[in-house]
């Protein structure tokens, strides 16, 4: 316990890796309607310095490995469906108002992909690995991808429970 107190108190962005669920359990959670997708990585970007610090694939690959591998490859769930459960389902959970549909009044959060196409490339020993198959982002109305390419546009913001 010393040790792990010391390691926090020397390094306080300490990372690890824990591998506690394996394919049947995770198979098993994305067979409940009621699961949302999300991931609790960080989205650093594939070059400079962030090529240095060490991360989870997850941080680049999450939604595209539920995209195209659990639900356009093993069907576990319908494609409208897995993107429901990481937009409406999430926005309505955290209950982030005008946010998660595409609908009048609503913010302009849009991925378009090609789902036959779309695929995760992170893995343990390669984590640094962009997905594919998404060609275009818009984040509050503003295009922060296109055509596979980030503009330098940024136009996200932190949000919170019941931010409009």
């Amino acid at each position: 316990m010393d040790l792990l107190l010391d390691l926090v108190a020397a390094a306080p962005r300490l990372l690890a890796a824990y591998f506690i669920i394996d394919e049947d359990n995770m198979r098993a959670a994305l067979a409940r309607p009621w699961v949302a997708i999300c991931s609790d990585s960080e989205a650093p970007a594939s070059e400079g310095r962030f090529l240095a610090a060490p991360t989870h694939p997850r941080a680049y690959g999450s939604f595209a490995r539920v995209l195209g591998h659990y639900a356009r490859d093993e069907h576990l769930m319908p494609l409208p469906e897995a993107v429901r459960r990481m937009t409406a389902l999430p926005a309505e959970t955290l209950g982030l108002h005008h946010r998660g549909r595409v609908a009048p009044g609503y913010f302009a959060d849009l991925a378009v992909f090609d789902p036959g196409a779309i695929a995760d490339h992170a893995t343990y020993d390669r984590p640094h690995r962009y997905a594919s198959g998404v060609a275009h982002v818009i984040v509050n109305g503003v295009p922060e991808v296109r055509d596979g390419t980030f503009s330098g546009r940024v136009a996200g913001r932190a949000l919170r429970r019941g931010d409009a």
